[in-house]
């Protein structure tokens, strides 16, 4: 029974200082993981930011490529008419 009555007492103060020691890691992890959620919606809010500047920087570069192409199917058909004229001028 004295052996039941010191088994109790060491158990209870055990779980005493364990209680304790839990409480202080859940908080400490609490506050962990308070920290990492707001750095996860931090890096979200990036990420969204990064792909709308992406969407952004491709469809500028479709539109430079339109152009550039529109450009270069002029300059062929001014270097055609040049052609033309220089060829015309000399047959005279």
């Amino acid at each position: 029974m004295k052996k039941m009555i010191k088994l109790a007492t060491i158990a209870s103060a055990f779980s005493l200082v364990a209680a304790c020691a839990t409480t202080s890691d859940v908080e400490n992890l609490q506050s962990q993981v308070d920290g990492l959620n707001t750095s996860v919606k931090q890096a979200s809010a990036d990420a969204a930011s990064a792909q709308t500047a992406a969407a952004d920087a491709a469809a500028k570069a479709e539109a430079a490529e339109a152009a550039a192409n529109r450009a270069a199917e002029l300059s062929e058909d001014t270097n055609s008419k040049l052609n033309q004229k220089f060829k015309r001028s000399m047959m005279k």
